[in-house]
């Protein structure tokens, strides 16, 4: 049984330190992973108006979220598949778990 292991969230530590857990998790029970594999970062661009009536100079302040991803493959069996998924999963990090 494969199982994709795709993370995304805002903090880049958060995921290497997760992705971390997982290959220890792989390397106690035995089992092959692969990963993680950087993904593009997704940079979302929100320009705001600084004044708040509208009259004035026209000067804008520019806001940037970065949504990092990570992608990990383990050959699993079901006893590794369920240490992964008792993992404590931090609030800003989304986890997609893909069974084939």
């Amino acid at each position: 049984m494969e199982v994709r292991i795709r993370l995304s969230g805002t903090d880049p530590v958060t995921l290497d330190s997760l992705c971390k857990q997982v290959k220890d998790i792989a390397g106690r029970t035995g089992v092959d992973c692969k990963g993680p594999v950087p993904l593009p970062t997704k940079r979302l661009m929100v320009p705001v108006r600084k004044g708040p009536s509208g009259e004035g100079t026209a000067t804008w302040d520019h806001w940037e979220m970065r949504v990092h991803k990570r992608l990990l493959i383990l050959e699993a069996d079901q006893r590794t598949f369920q240490h992964v998924k008792r993992l404590q999963i931090p609030k800003d990090v989304n986890i997609e778990i893909i069974v084939r």
